[in-house]
Order: structure tokens, then C-alpha cells, then sequence
């Protein structure tokens, strides 16, 4: 960045001032807050993020320093709720991913699967596509989350959310596209589960093991094995 790009001095502090600020009213919102959810309190931390993101780039541009702190981004959290006080009805949404790790496992099991049945015609055991079939036909999906690895899967990304609402929907309204229609500020809460978080972990455990190796020179060579 050229110096005539730099932001001057004075903009520096006024966006210090502006952290210092949004500090004092996250903390009053908190103080304030009326339940786990208070819309009150999302507003405020998404002020006081945005205030220290503007603050840190600065800092950085104007005298190539950096804050010692992080706060998460807003753009990952949920909207605030606005959804129904007292909701009347709730819809749980999930989606779960797999790897086919061990198509002839899943394929011995939808075969014994069709031999405890006993039905006549084409064996659906035969693909794979037809082996999913009568696996999610015969068992529910917790069930299969639980046992995932008997049947040859590997477990991938998870989510889960659960949206309030006034009212039930019509019998077969959103059957034909069942996660079209989400609001976000219906959503009461959400639970991810992913191998990203995990990576994450690792890289900081790789971090520390590597500064711990530097300070003692004698340690023999280990070997990670993390899944």
C-alpha cells in the first residue's frame, strides 16, 4: 500500500474509540439480556466485531501491527431470532454425509437384508445404489448414524437445525423440497459436526509439538497418527 493509501493517524484512533464503544455496549447488552437467544446481545457482538475488524486493518495498514485478540466472525453465526415466542410447532432438519468406505460390506448387508425378507425378483443387492436403498429402507437414520461402519460408510459432515414456527404445516406442503423455505431467524438453534474442526485442532497440536521439539534438540522423531 502506498502512503497516500495509508489511513492517517486520526482514523486510527477514532476507530479504537469505536471498539472501546461497541465493548461498553456488547457488555451492557449482556448485562441486559433477557434469555440465551436476546437479539439484543447478537446485535451487539455483531457491532463489536465489525468495530475490531475495521481497527485491526487499519493498525495494520497505517503502523503494520496487529491486535492480540480475535473475535469470530459474524457472517458464520446465525441471524438474530424472530421467529414466535411460544412457537406451536418445530421442524428438525438434518443433513448427514457419507463415504461409501466399503461397497462390498454394504453390499453384504443389503443381502442379508433381502434374504431375511424373503421377497422374489431382481435383487436390489447388486449395486450399490440399490444396496442404500434397502439399507434406509430397513433402518432409521440415527440407527445408521450409530452403526455407520458395519455398513461400510464413512462418516462425513453433519448439521442440524431446529426452526420454530406459529402453526404445523399442511400435510405434504414442502415435500417436494423440503429445505427451500428455511428462515434463518426461524432457526432456534443449529449443531455442526465436520472434519474441518478437526483439522483445525490438529494444525495447533502440530504447532506446539513443533515448538516443543525446537526447545529440546535430544527427542527422538515421533509419528502422528491421528484419523
Amino acid at each position: 500500500m502506498s502512503d497516500a493509501a495509508q489511513p492517517t493517524a486520526a482514523e486510527v484512533r477514532a476507530a479504537a474509540e469505536a471498539v472501546k464503544t461497541a465493548l461498553d455496549r456488547h457488555l451492557a447488552a449482556v448485562e441486559r439480556r433477557s434469555g440465551e437467544d436476546d437479539p439484543a446481545v447478537y446485535e451487539a457482538f455483531n457491532q463489536l466485531a465489525a468495530a475490531a475488524e475495521v481497527y485491526d486493518e487499519l493498525l495494520y495498514d497505517r503502523y503494520d501491527e496487529v491486535t492480540p485478540f480475535e473475535i469470530p466472525g459474524a457472517e458464520d453465526a446465525l441471524p438474530p431470532y424472530t421467529g414466535p415466542e411460544e412457537p406451536n410447532a418445530l421442524s428438525v432438519l438434518i443433513r448427514r454425509d457419507y463415504a461409501v468406505a466399503e461397497p462390498q460390506r454394504l453390499l453384504a448387508q443389503a443381502q442379508r437384508i433381502e434374504a431375511a425378507e424373503g421377497e422374489d425378483g431382481a435383487a436390489a443387492s447388486g449395486t450399490v445404489h440399490g444396496a442404500l436403498g434397502l439399507l434406509f429402507g430397513e433402518f432409521e437414520p440415527d440407527e445408521i448414524a450409530s452403526r455407520h461402519k458395519e455398513f461400510g460408510l464413512e462418516e462425513g459432515d453433519s448439521t442440524l437445525w431446529v426452526t420454530a414456527a406459529d402453526d404445523p404445516t399442511e400435510p405434504g406442503e414442502w415435500l417436494e423440497a423440503p429445505f427451500e423455505q428455511v428462515d434463518p431467524q426461524q432457526v432456534v438453534c443449529r449443531f455442526d459436526v465436520s472434519a474441518v474442526f478437526d483439522d483445525v485442532d490438529d494444525d495447533e497440536d502440530g504447532d506446539d509439538l513443533e515448538g516443543d521439539l525446537d526447545e529440546d534438540e535430544d527427542l527422538e522423531p515421533l509419528d502422528a497418527d491421528r484419523r
